[in-house]
Formats: C-alpha cells, sequence, structure tokens
C-alpha cells in the first residue's frame, strides 16, 4: 500500500518546496497558485479518488456471482478519473482492477483492446466496453441489482 502513495507524497514535497522558495523571492500568489496545483496533481494519483482495487481473477468471480460490472483502469487516467467522479457514490459498487498492480488485470484489457492497455476497460456480462458513458455504466450498474 505504500507503494501507491510515493507519487502524491513526491509531489507534495516538491510543490510545498517550490513554493517555499516562491514565498521567499516575494511571490506569494504564485506559490499558493503553484501548491494548489500539485496538491491537485497529488490527490488525482492517489488512492483515495478510486475504491480498493482486487485481482482480475477476483473481480470476475465477484462479478459472475453478483453480476456487477468489472473496471480495469490505471492511476493518473483522466478518463478513469471521469468515471469515477461521474459514477459517484454507485462506483463503490463496481469491481476496480488496476492493471498497473495485476498483471491478468493488464492481460484482460490488452485482449480487449487488439494488445493496447487502453483503461478505462468496463467488462459488463463477459463483454468488453473501452471508456464507456458513465450514465450507461450507472444503468448496466442498477440493471444487475
Amino acid at each position: 500500500m505504500m507503494r501507491a502513495w510515493i507519487l502524491p507524497m513526491l509531489l507534495v514535497l516538491c510543490g510545498s518546496a517550490v513554493a517555499t522558495g516562491l514565498i521567499f523571492t516575494g511571490s506569494p500568489g504564485a506559490a499558493a497558485t503553484l501548491l494548489l496545483a500539485f496538491l491537485a496533481l497529488a490527490g488525482a494519483h492517489s488512492p483515495l479518488i478510486f475504491p480498493r482495487s482486487i485481482g482480475a481473477r477476483e473481480a470476475q468471480r465477484r462479478s459472475a456471482v453478483d453480476g456487477r460490472p468489472v473496471v480495469c483502469w490505471r492511476p493518473g487516467c483522466t478518463y478513469c478519473m471521469r468515471l469515477r467522479i461521474r459514477l459517484g457514490r454507485s462506483a463503490h459498487q463496481l469491481q476496480w482492477v488496476n492493471i498497473w498492480r495485476d498483471p491478468a488485470g493488464a492481460a484482460a484489457a490488452r485482449a480487449a483492446n487488439n494488445g493496447n492497455e487502453t483503461v478505462p476497460t468496463v467488462v459488463v456480462a463477459g463483454q468488453p466496453h473501452i471508456n464507456p458513458d458513465p450514465e450507461w455504466v450507472r444503468e448496466q450498474l442498477s440493471a444487475s441489482s
């Protein structure tokens, strides 16, 4: 779990260092703006944005039992963040697979995308859908309930 926080921590530290330097040179406005930008980047790359990831095999097993969609994603992907944010609280009902942490998840994403690791790839009833509309995903989720 600690590895997931390395990049966000580095972004916060670097942003703090640069902002401190700007404050000492007499640019507090620029320092605050830059620090906010670094904090936003750190938040976007942190594990806080996405629900806890599970392995692809476990996600497929759970999906077979309850019919919930499986989402293959990776940290830093703007389309994945858009999907996650637009789904809101219902995102926690999906099975999330981080393809950078799970080789089987990466293989599933490549199989669905002609060898590319294009994400988000949402698998519903065994059928992959690449970068689907969040409203469509929400409909699939309510259909599985």
